[in-house]
């Protein structure tokens, strides 16, 4: 059974960093694509960032380009996504996912919520 954990979220001021960490187990972490998405209330949900089995390649949403930085140690079976830079409309339920990048049928796990305000 796939599951995956999120911590990391929380309040934090515009312009503060936070790190988002994903405890993965029951499949084998280092064969698959993984990254991270988001929903914010009334809005759909987008894709983040998603990195490769080997993380060779990483994927940026255009909007958080330069200020996030996906990271993954397939060693400790964990995900990551530093934010820096946060702005408030980075304010959203933020969820792993084991999938390619652009895979909305990918499986995700409870989320952590990042809410940005001053």
């Amino acid at each position: 059974e796939v599951q995956l954990v999120e911590s990391g979220g929380g309040l934090v001021q515009p312009g503060g960093s936070l790190r988002l960490s994903c405890a993965a187990s029951g499949f084998t972490f280092s064969q698959a694509d993984m990254g991270w998405v988001r929903q914010a209330p009334g809005k759909e949900l987008e894709w983040v960032s998603g990195i490769s089995s080997g993380a060779f390649g990483k994927y940026y949403l255009g909007s958080v380009k330069g200020r996030f930085t996906i990271s993954r140690d397939n060693a400790k079976n964990m995900l990551y996504l530093q934010l820096n830079g946060l702005k408030t409309e980075d304010t959203a339920m933020y969820y792993c996912a084991k999938g390619e990048y652009g895979d909305f049928s990918a499986e995700r796990g409870q989320g952590t919520q990042v809410t940005v305000s001053s």
